[in-house]
């Protein structure tokens, strides 16, 4: 197991410190905030240490409250609102400097039969067929991927253009055109336990949604005009999944007002099987005047770490010049 997954799987295994009360952290310090589906992956973690294995999760509805502090752990509460005979309630609250920062709801349920239908996955070019997004987003800036991006545990490649690549050239994408086409995996084989590969996936669905919001405007976290946070976030998981095997995110978009966006998204097999369904609002402010980063738009600047690894998070820079969707 390499060095970035064993970091990334050890993020999620939460430390116990007493009945209902679990303890987690953030991988860097130096960004100014956590990413959210850090948060709501590690709540999600936390539900279900108090749930028996054989009732898996089926739904999740999160709110963002307050921006996370990378530099101070994460207490998470849980709740037990109900043990049913078919369901199980809980909710998480996260925990910094006294108050709340993030809440969860994740509701569990036993297996039945009954019903069963399932929209079809649209039509995609299969991950093979395509680049990494972490080398078309080297390549949209200039420069030579650095390795820590090579190395990121979570792989995405778009059969979409990236919003970076979409604000440089409009054409890249039809009119009529709204999805955004995104495969998405873990690098490397994991254990069999079905609570980590939602958690992890629960942890993805978090990099992209609110991109596709930009690419309706032809914008990008990276023209320096943009920044956004995620306000809340809900998932429905219906049918049993690998995240270290390729999954298709189809994501779009179909409403911004009131400065705020709205976004969903489905999660498919390689086969066709619909897995997961998400949905979140998030919060997009525009800037009329550049960041330095956006003054800087054309030339080649070098590609911070933090931010190659992901789309939504802080600018690690001393003075950020630019907010990512987790930055209010």
């Amino acid at each position: 197991m390499s060095d970035a997954l064993a970091q990334l799987l050890d993020l999620l295994d939460l430390e116990q410190i007493e009945v209902n009360i679990f303890r987690g952290r953030s991988p860097d310090e130096r960004v100014q905030r956590v990413f959210g589906g850090q948060v709501a992956g590690q709540a999600l973690v936390a539900a279900g240490r108090t749930v028996p294995g054989d009732r898996p999760v089926h739904s999740l509805h999160a709110y963002f409250i307050r921006p996370g502090d990378p530099s101070v752990p994460l207490v998470y509460t849980v709740d037990r609102v109900r043990d049913g005979r078919s369901f199980t309630t809980r909710r998480v609250t996260a925990i910094q400097h006294g108050k709340a920062i993030f809440t969860l709801s994740a509701s569990f349920h036993s297996p039945e039969s009954g019903y069963e239908h399932a929209a079809p996955m649209p039509k995609a070019r299969r991950p093979e067929e395509l680049r990494s997004n972490a080398d078309r987003l080297a390549e949209a800036i200039g420069m030579n991927p650095p390795s820590d991006l090579n190395d990121a545990p979570i792989e995405l490649r778009s059969d979409s253009p990236l919003s970076i690549e979409l604000a440089k050239n409009p054409s890249l994408r039809d009119k009529d055109e709204h999805s955004n086409l995104v495969w998405v995996r873990v690098s490397e084989l994991l254990p069999d336990d079905p609570l980590l590969h939602v958690c992890l996936m629960t942890y993805i669905s978090d990099l992209t949604l609110l991109e596709t919001a930009l690419l309706e405007h032809g914008a990008s976290w990276y023209d320096g005009r943009s920044n956004g946070a995620s306000l809340d976030h809900a998932m429905w998981f219906h049918r049993p999944f690998r995240a270290d095997q390729w999954l298709l995110y189809a994501q779009d978009s179909p409403i911004a007002s009131a400065g705020r966006v709205f976004a969903r998204g489905q999660v498919f097999t390689a086969e066709g099987d619909l897995v997961v369904s998400v949905v979140q609002e998030g919060l997009i402010r525009i800037s009329d005047t550049p960041s330095v980063l956006g003054l800087i738009w054309n030339s080649k600047p070098s590609l911070p770490k933090e931010r190659s690894r992901r789309s939504k998070i802080c600018c690690p820079l001393a003075e950020p010049s630019i907010g990512y969707a987790s930055c209010p």
